[in-house]
Formats: structure tokens, C-alpha cells, sequence
């Protein structure tokens, strides 16, 4: 051995645990990213997705639980938001060609080999769910185990303890925040959390809780996290050669529009006149400011969206007397607000 293969032997590297297959046999309906990403997590056996939206994390999870069942027997687990239950069983179906997703409320009704089910956090946290008993779980919008001291991340920590195969899909990791992803690695059983932090990092003895790398850990952290953590935000992350032909979103362009106010009769509460109100002497000027021009900002709207009527629209309000003047001035919009389902 040389001195190089001896420190190279150093380097902490995620151990692989599952199987090798050629992306080539995976679902046809699979984009090359998708397929290279399901290859390496089912190589992996116990690995994580953080990829942006709009690149298919769904029909990746379903594969990837659908192979590693296919390939060691037994049934696999998806659980989710139950938001997206239904973008699930219209993915497996109508993109991918397979069965339905059978969403479980117990275990009881988890009675078939070789199929995949689908249930939501409360189920497993609750108990009602054994994550045990199933051959390959992934996490749908894994940031619920971003926070340590939560009771979803202790719980799920030991409930999904020796299960073969376990993937985490996010869109959301925040790679400055090095807790969450060291977290990720302990619930993959990569590294335990404990170690991962007296290896990797140094204490801040002027705040708690804040980490900052060893200066000589730096290389050696992001080479660990790439070991088991897949990062793209297109598919040419995943290989030069593809195309992000429909990925890449055209520049923002935003149009700032000042409207005037009304100048000579601002006053103060004592009834002493100005020549203009001072919205920024407060939160409570601005504040009223903001009331006194809604008429006039909701106007202005009303312009831009009668100037364009075969486009579309999306009108973001802050304040509930907002919506009540859209409605008012625009009475064909459809208004949705917290207090609804």
C-alpha cells in the first residue's frame, strides 16, 4: 500500500448496500436524469435526492421502490404529504404504466407482497404504520426530519432502523445548515448524528449550536456528502450531455409602478398639516399609508389586467381589505385565503 491508498483508506465514504443495475432497464418513460438518479440510489440502497422541482423526484421514488422490491422481494412503503397522494397514483399509472399505489391507514390492510403502498407522516409517527416491515421506503418531502428535536424525526430515527432500502427526496435542503444534512445521513444510517459532528465540525463557544467545518475537514465533508446525497437543480448536473431543454425557467422580469399620492392634505393626529404623509416615520404610518392607497393600487391593477384579457393572472394581496377591493373592482377573480381548506 502507498502512503496515498493509506490516506485515500481515511476518507469517509457511504458504504454501498444495494444492487447495480443499468439505467437502460429501468422505466422507459424515465428522462436519462431520472434514470441515472434511480441507478445511483438503488446502487446505493440508502441514499437521498435533492433536486430541484420540476425534476420528477415522484416517478424517481416510485422506481426506485418498485426495482428494490422487484429485486429482494417483499412490499415498499411511500410516505407523503397527503397533498400529493394523488400525484402519486397518477404518476405510477398514467406516466410509469404500473398499478395504483394503495393508499394504508393500518397495517392490516398492507396484505400484499410486491406491491407498493402509500400512507401519510401522521400514520407512521402514530404507530399505526410499521416502516419495518416493508423492504423499501422513500420520504416524500423528506425536510420534516430537518429539525433534531422534533418528535417526527425521533420517531422515524428508530421506526425505520434496518429497513434495506430507504431513500429521502427533498427539493428543499439547505446546504449551509449543516444539522439538516447530517441529520438526513443518521436517519439513512450513513453516519450517526453524534459522529458526524465530532468528526466534521467545530463547536462555536460563542453560540449555541453553530457549527462551522474543521479548516482540514472542509474536501473531505462535501466529498462524504456526495457520497450518499445526489444535488441537481438540471439534468446537465447529472451529466453534460443532457439537454435542460424545458428546465431552465425564462429570466424574471419584474415593472416597478409608482403611483402619486395626494398631495396638501396629510395631517398628523393633533391636526397639524404637511405636505406629504411620512410613511416611513413608523410601522404605523406605513401602515396607514398602505390603507389610504388600496382604492388607488387596486385600480392600477384592474388597468393592467383589462389591457391584457387573454392573458393570465395572479394578484398577491398582503392585507385582507386587498382582497375585499380586488373582489370589489374585479369581481371574476377567484379569491383564495388562509381560512380556507
Amino acid at each position: 500500500m502507498t502512503y496515498q491508498e493509506f490516506l485515500n483508506g481515511k476518507v469517509e465514504l457511504a458504504k454501498e448496500s444495494g444492487f447495480r443495475i443499468n439505467p437502460n432497464e429501468l422505466n422507459k418513460a424515465l428522462k436519462p436524469h431520472q434514470r441515472d438518479a434511480v441507478a445511483w440510489a438503488l446502487r446505493g440502497g440508502r441514499r437521498a435526492l435533492f433536486e430541484s422541482f420540476g425534476l420528477g423526484k415522484t416517478v424517481q421514488e416510485i422506481e426506485f421502490v418498485h426495482q428494490a422490491i422487484r429485486h429482494a422481494g417483499g412490499s415498499g412503503l411511500i410516505v407523503l404529504p397527503l397533498g400529493v397522494k394523488q400525484e402519486f397514483t397518477r404518476d405510477a399509472v398514467k406516466l410509469l404504466g404500473y398499478e395504483a399505489p394503495q393508499y394504508i391507514r393500518h397495517m392490516d390492510e398492507a396484505t400484499e407482497p410486491g406491491k407498493i403502498y402509500i400512507t401519510n407522516y401522521e400514520r407512521v409517527r402514530d404507530g399505526d404504520i410499521d416502516p419495518k416491515l416493508f423492504t423499501a421506503t422513500s420520504l416524500d418531502e423528506a425536510s420534516v426530519l430537518r429539525s433534531f428535536g422534533s418528535k417526527t424525526y425521533q420517531t422515524f430515527l428508530d421506526k425505520f432502523k434496518g429497513v434495506p432500502y430507504k431513500l429521502v427526496a427533498t427539493a428543499t435542503p439547505s446546504p449551509n445548515k449543516y444539522k439538516e444534512l447530517i441529520h438526513y445521513a443518521g436517519y439513512l444510517e450513513i453516519m450517526d448524528t453524534g459522529q458526524a459532528l465530532t468528526r466534521f465540525f467545530q463547536r462555536d463557544s460563542t453560540k449555541a449550536n453553530n457549527l462551522t467545518l474543521y479548516p482540514n475537514q472542509e474536501d473531505e465533508f462535501w466529498t462524504w456528502l456526495g457520497s450518499w446525497a445526489l444535488f441537481i437543480t438540471k439534468p446537465s448536473d447529472a451529466n453534460p450531455e443532457y439537454s435542460d431543454d424545458g428546465y431552465v425557467l425564462p429570466p424574471l422580469k419584474v415593472n416597478w409602478i409608482e403611483l402619486p399620492i395626494e398631495y396638501g392634505n396629510a395631517q398628523d393626529k393633533d391636526g397639524q398639516m404637511a405636505l406629504f404623509t411620512e410613511a416611513a416615520a413608523g410601522l404605523k404610518d406605513a401602515a396607514e399609508v398602505k390603507r389610504e392607497s388600496i382604492g388607488a393600487r387596486i385600480r392600477k391593477a384592474r388597468e393592467i389586467v383589462e389591457a391584457s384579457p387573454g392573458d393570465h393572472f395572479i394578484l398577491w394581496h398582503d392585507l385582507e381589505a386587498e382582497r375585499h377591493e380586488i373582489k370589489k373592482q374585479i369581481p371574476e377573480t377567484v379569491d383564495i385565503y388562509g381560512a380556507m381548506d
